[in-house]
């Protein structure tokens, strides 16, 4: 993959522009059960595969909606961009966070970002509105959406 190199400045250049599509992330069991015991979330739904395929709407565990908003920057949209000149990056928020579809276990994943807004706020720093969208290979509906708001600072 194709990583875009981009100064904080060079953001404004990008929106309403999709700045890319992560490589596929495999969601394991493992990891979801990790994540639920770290959290203190054992619903059987996510961590117990046997009931799951039983009683579970879906047939398999799925993961928690809140690991794949955990995941979302440092393991998929991290692949797109290269930071250059950049002294810092914060998160500075998310809004409208929804899971529209499942995330199931033994799947795999992928980001598709787009460059919403970005704003100057002085001393070099520059507010950027991402649109993140979150696939399950082979579904057409998403399993995640948001926006994620960072703060770029620049050297």
């Amino acid at each position: 993959m194709d990583q875009l190199e981009i100064r904080p400045s060079d953001w404004k250049n990008y929106i309403g522009k999709e700045i890319g599509i992560s490589d596929w992330y495999e969601v394991t069991q493992d990891e979801i059960t990790k994540y639920g015991e770290i959290i203190g979330d054992m619903q059987w739904i996510h961590v117990d595969p046997e009931r799951a395929k039983k009683e579970s709407p879906y047939g398999t565990t799925v993961a928690h909606g809140n690991w794949v908003l955990s995941i979302a920057y440092p393991k998929l949209f991290k692949q797109l961009y290269i930071p250059i000149n950049t002294r810092m990056t914060i998160n500075y928020g998310w809004n409208k966070i929804r899971f529209p579809a499942p995330t199931p276990v033994g799947k795999r994943i992928r980001l598709v970002a787009k460059v919403v807004d970005v704003r100057e706020i002085g001393d070099d720093a520059y507010d950027v509105e991402f649109d993140y969208k979150i696939y399950v290979e082979g579904e057409s509906k998403p399993c995640f959406v948001a926006l994620k708001l960072s703060r770029f600072y620049s050297h």
